[in-house]
């Protein structure tokens, strides 16, 4: 499902960062685990296509990622991955429900009102449907995100610190939802995070210096 080989990154002429080698199969979940400025976030940025010219190899679903033009890899991306950032990236103009059936759209895809109910009601935000995004808080606001990224039943779901504004148990709600999602749809699911809440949580770990 996804396989990184001999793959570095250069920020600048005299700036890059190495990662290490692995791969994970489809279904399965992977831990990065690292404090501020060890790569995390650039790594799942490489993964999913965010980031370009790096050296080495990323291959997704049988995919070099390389191989894809700018266009083809927004195409790969909307159709195949699911991503959480650490800043949510809501848009404040639209209700809560309009923000999740965005990701439909854009990837081309019929939006399904059902499922937003049903993510909705998994998260314990049911009647934040019709709330703008301004009227929640920082966590209600960070599951909303999460729920946009599990709408389309991505086979690849990247998370950066989807845990770090929440507290114990919205913490322990939302990695059950991921982990939950991930088993139900097959899904890979990859976490980067400094929280160490999620040790032990996700079985497969890799720690980046």
């Amino acid at each position: 499902m996804i396989s990184v080989s001999n793959l570095s990154f250069r920020y600048s002429s005299i700036t890059s960062i190495a990662f290490p080698d692995f791969s994970v199969g489809k279904g399965q979940d992977l831990l990065l685990l690292g404090e501020s400025g060890s790569g995390k976030t650039t790594l799942l940025h490489l993964i999913g296509g965010l980031l370009r010219n790096y050296a080495g190899k990323i291959i997704v679903d049988d995919v070099e990622l390389s191989t894809l033009a700018e266009s083809a890899m927004d195409t790969f991306r909307g159709r195949h991955i699911g991503f959480i950032f650490q800043r949510n990236h809501l848009i404040n103009a639209l209700s809560v429900e309009k923000n999740l059936l965005l990701s439909p759209y854009l990837a081309g895809l019929r939006g399904d009102k059902e499922k937003v109910s049903e993510i909705l009601l998994s998260l314990g935000l049911k009647e934040k449907r019709s709330h703008k995004v301004t009227e929640l808080s920082q966590g209600q606001a960070q599951r909303i995100a999460i729920a946009r990224a599990l709408i389309n039943n991505p086979s690849i779901l990247l998370a950066d610190e989807p845990t770090s504004a929440l507290d114990d148990k919205n913490c322990d709600r939302v990695i059950r939802l991921l982990m939950d999602a991930a088993s139900t749809n097959k899904t890979t699911l990859i976490v980067a995070t400094h929280d160490h809440r999620l040790k032990g949580v996700i079985k497969n770990e890799i720690s980046l210096a």
